[in-house]
């Protein structure tokens, strides 16, 4: 048996960051993943964006972590040369019927600590996207994208630094807590039993399913939401991101960047009910752009027939009991030195460094 300080279960962008939030603390740290790689599920299959904070509800951990994440995020970004850019975004309103909405997202943003969120008018909004079809629009500046994977990278290597270990092809089969701490049983291609005085379960899509093999109480249903996006194979008219208002269960089929200036579109939401990564089919069904056509020419109605191609999808991580990030540390379920991530969607990517801080307090690592 191996005997460290502290696990993470889940190599994703969070479960990264935590990592190497444990190990900046000088605590021997393991981060085990059940993937060939880190970051192959929702973080590396998604839009990239880094969110200035509008959408969440005031006061919700969403909200918190991802205003006070996302300017620690543009810092890390600069000193760890990643990728990047503040491109800015538009929030479009199409017609005056969707100006009550979007004047409540104005007042919520401000509400956040978005201070820098501006209401343009129509002709405002189209003198920067002259494509765009708008009666109104918020500006966000602060709004910006990312490569993701070099993020992932950069967290790996600041952990790695600070003689915290990756364990690759790790499933952790099972987890068992006492007084004296946790002991986690590990498959893969080099089984292993592992004790640690701190476990945080940032499983991402299959948190839930390993905290009821942890029999712990309260434990929220997974539901999972797969999103397709497809890339514009035509020149991009637009140099910021465009995003209708948002709609139930995601932010609409909006416009992002890469980093290269190519545009995509997505994502929508199927519902689907996987037991196992092996039960989920990342294809893009190309008949879903027939869908697509109509939502984009709302807000840009002279995108041309036949430009949509299948690119990715991905499955966000959500849960029964809401839609907010979802810390259950021992004041939920009364375990000592653990701490289950729930929920852990956007802006999980923006929020990362600010996420990790708040798991290391809740796990009251000093």
């Amino acid at each position: 048996m191996e005997k460290v300080d502290a696990v993470v279960i889940g190599a994703g962008v969070v479960g990264l960051a935590v990592g190497r939030a444990l190990a900046l603390r000088g605590l021997e740290t393991v981060v085990l993943e059940r993937a060939a790689a880190i970051g192959t599920e929702t973080s590396s299959r998604n839009s990239e964006v880094i969110h200035a904070g509008l959408y969440y509800p005031t006061g919700s951990n969403k909200a918190r972590l991802c205003v006070s994440g996302r300017e620690r995020l543009y810092r890390y970004c600069e000193s760890h040369s990643v990728a990047h850019r503040r491109c800015g975004k538009l929030l479009v309103a199409t017609d005056e019927s969707q100006w009550p909405a979007l004047q409540r997202l104005h007042a919520q943003a401000l509400a956040n600590g978005v201070s820098d969120v501006q209401w343009l008018s129509g002709d405002q909004a189209r003198a920067m996207e002259p494509a765009l079809a708008a009666s109104a629009a918020l500006w966000s500046p602060a709004t910006g994208i990312i490569d993701s994977h070099a993020l992932m990278l950069a967290l790996q290597g600041d952990l790695e630094r600070h003689d915290a270990v990756l364990a690759l092809r790790s499933p952790v089969l099972s987890v068992t807590s006492n007084e004296q701490g946790h002991l986690l049983q590990v498959g893969g291609d080099a089984p292993m039993e592992l004790a640690a005085n701190w476990v945080v379960n940032a499983a991402g899509l299959w948190a839930p399913g390993l905290a009821c093999r942890m029999k712990l109480r309260d434990v929220p249903t997974a539901l999972y939401a797969k999103g397709s996006y497809f890339s514009l194979v035509a020149a991009s008219p637009f140099s910021r991101l465009i995003y209708p208002l948002p709609q139930e269960a995601g932010l609409g089929l909006h416009l992002t960047l890469d980093l290269a200036g190519q545009a995509r579109f997505g994502p929508d939401v199927e519902w689907i009910n996987p037991t196992s990564p092996a039960d989920i089919d990342y294809r893009v069904d190309a008949s879903r752009a027939d869908g697509f056509y109509a939502e984009i020419r709302r807000y840009w109605p002279g995108l041309p027939d036949g430009v949509l191609r299948p690119a990715y999808s991905g499955v966000r991580p959500k849960i029964s009991s809401g839609q907010d990030f979802e810390f259950h540390g021992p004041a939920e379920h009364g375990v000592a030195g653990l701490v289950n991530l729930f929920g852990f969607e956007s802006p999980g990517l923006t929020a990362c460094l600010a996420i990790a801080d708040e798991v290391v307090g809740r796990l009251g690592v000093v």
